[in-house]
């Protein structure tokens, strides 16, 4: 696999994403946020991410850095 090519998705995408759109959810759902947030906790856990970062915040992208052992 070429380095130079970016992964179709960051690492916990999918659980980031549905946890700020819980956040921005009118109205707001406490529980199903905070299961959500144990959700993406245990995908970071597990994926050993170590730091989300903003590649570009005009453009949206979210990265993703998780432990290699190379």
């Amino acid at each position: 696999m070429d380095e130079s090519s970016p992964s179709p998705q960051p690492v916990c995408a999918q659980e980031m994403v549905d946890l700020l759109n819980c956040v921005t959810a009118s109205p707001f759902d406490q529980d199903k946020c905070l299961c959500l947030l144990h959700s993406l906790r245990d995908c970071v856990q597990v994926k050993k991410v170590k730091k989300f970062t903003l590649k570009e915040q005009n453009e949206g992208k979210v990265d993703s850095k998780s432990k290699k052992n190379d």
